[in-house]
């Protein structure tokens, strides 16, 4: 697919991206105001007017408000105009998988790697109901808070938080020792926000499998680009076939949840089941467990450490109110315009081009309007821009192979396990016969081999269903 070689100039509104939620407002705050570099096409061309990074949002501007512009170096010929990427916005056909994963064949991208169940397989009646957190007194859930409890982690004792984001959650911002990522932006040293090599993209996708994912996967087959895609696993019950097409055509595939909860609102039970049934379903429809998460609205904090198995990747913030969130999600739900997104990219794309490192971006492909915002405007526009980005999967621009990325086919040998990485990273912490080597000497169920005979054996086998929070690891 060719794209126009001209700069295209767009209505760009001048506001804060509000938060697809009401819990999480810190997620309105995306970048209200670039560091300038030296000018050049990606310059905006904004004038007498400057946006900033606040705790309140701003309203949408009406009809008749003047609009400041932007360019981009290149669009999609095909592209869907932005008139047309509203929030009421006609549905329009879907493009269909350009090819069908053959039950039984493997990926050619990952040595030995098992081969790929038949989704027409999968009975949505083995699962818990869509889109509505799962119960925790399953047999399943159960088996898997066992599983926690048995690798002797400390657990931080934070109580759950309220609805209403930071603004009615004062004490728990307040509490540094929480390190509540949503509010203030802390970090633990391993977490994953960024690409180490400068000039690297971490492409990732969240919340799909859905019905507009085949015309991005159609796209990035063209433009020979893989992503991460962080799945639902309600929506992998609805989709698995693309989700096998994503996986067999080279894309990451990493866990977001059963139902996409905001999880530091959510008991250790609970976030156990959310990611256990994430991770099983996966697995049942590849063959494969992902060891990465996401958490839905990047709500983490270090309450979350009661679960483990999996690297956290959030998306790359370079203040505590200023993240490369581009809030395409907002514009299905009227909270804001494809052009307030364009602008996010531009102001992201102003900072990245600054950093010694890389960046990762939050974008989405549950919806039709945030498809096309990808496929006809940011992507074309990223592919155009000189000196270029390397876009590719987060699991690539840590310069690992994909077979790392999943438990099944990662050797552990320089992509350890999640759990072990948090204990060498001192972000958690051993405690009674796990860490003394007592007990039996190996235990097993489920998929999930535990060696007692010390800690490091207990790490380096933890490799079943014990599902993921905040363990994450920079490479």
């Amino acid at each position: 697919m060719k794209f126009s070689s001209s700069s295209v100039v767009l209505a760009v509104v001048p506001v804060l991206v509000a938060a697809h939620v009401d819990h999480l407002n810190p997620r309105s705050h995306a970048l209200g105001a670039r560091q300038v570099a030296s000018p050049s096409p990606l310059s905006l061309a904004v004038s007498g007017s400057s946006a900033s990074v606040g705790t309140a949002l701003t309203p949408l501007p009406s009809a008749t408000t003047t609009l400041p512009s932007v360019s981009l170096l290149a669009t999609n010929p095909t592209a869907v105009p932005l008139s047309a990427i509203v929030s009421n916005q006609v549905s329009s056909a879907t493009q269909p998988l350009a090819t069908t994963a053959v039950p039984g064949t493997t990926p050619s991208t990952i040595p030995n790697a098992p081969a790929l169940p038949n989704a027409a397989l999968l009975l949505p009646s083995n699962y818990p109901f869509l889109d509505v957190p799962p119960p925790i007194d399953s047999p399943e859930v159960q088996q898997w808070i066992q599983e926690v409890k048995d690798t002797g982690m400390e657990i931080p004792g934070f109580s759950p938080t309220n609805p209403g984001g930071c603004p009615n959650n004062t004490a728990a911002v307040a509490d540094t020792s929480r390190c509540w990522w949503t509010c203030g932006g802390c970090t633990r040293s391993t977490d994953i926000t960024e690409c180490p090599t400068a000039m690297d993209w971490g492409l990732t996708y969240d919340d799909g499998p859905s019905f507009y994912t085949s015309n991005l996967l159609s796209y990035l087959d063209q433009q020979k680009l893989k992503s991460t895609f962080f799945v639902v696993g309600s929506r992998v019950i609805s989709f698995p076939s693309i989700l096998q097409t994503e996986y067999m055509a080279g894309h990451q595939i990493s866990v977001h949840t059963w139902s996409h909860p905001p999880l530091t609102t959510l008991s250790n039970e609970e976030i156990i089941a959310e990611l256990g049934w994430s991770k099983k379903v996966i697995k049942d429809v590849l063959g494969v467990t992902p060891n990465t998460m996401r958490p839905p609205f990047g709500d983490i904090d270090s309450s979350n450490l009661s679960c483990y198995g999996a690297y956290t990747i959030m998306w790359t913030r370079i203040s505590p109110l200023a993240t490369f969130d581009t809030g395409d999600f907002n514009i299905h739900g009227g909270l804001t315009t494809v052009q307030q997104v364009l602008q996010n990219w531009k102001d992201i794309i102003g900072n990245a081009t600054t950093r010694n490192s890389g960046f990762i971006v939050l974008e989405h492909d549950l919806f039709e309007q945030t498809v096309e915002v990808a496929t006809g405007y940011i992507l074309p526009d990223a592919l155009a821009h000189n000196p270029p980005f390397t876009i590719q999967p987060v699991i690539s621009c840590l310069n690992l192979p994909m077979a790392d990325a999943y438990i099944e086919t990662n050797d552990n040998k320089t992509h350890p396990p999640a759990l072990a990485a948090a204990v060498s990273a001192s972000v958690v912490t051993i405690t009674g016969a796990a860490a003394t080597g007592t007990g039996s000497s190996a235990t097993k169920s489920a998929g999930i081999s535990v060696h007692m005979g010390s800690v490091v054996a207990l790490l380096s086998t933890l490799t079943g269903l014990v599902v993921g929070c905040a363990l994450s690891a920079r490479f």
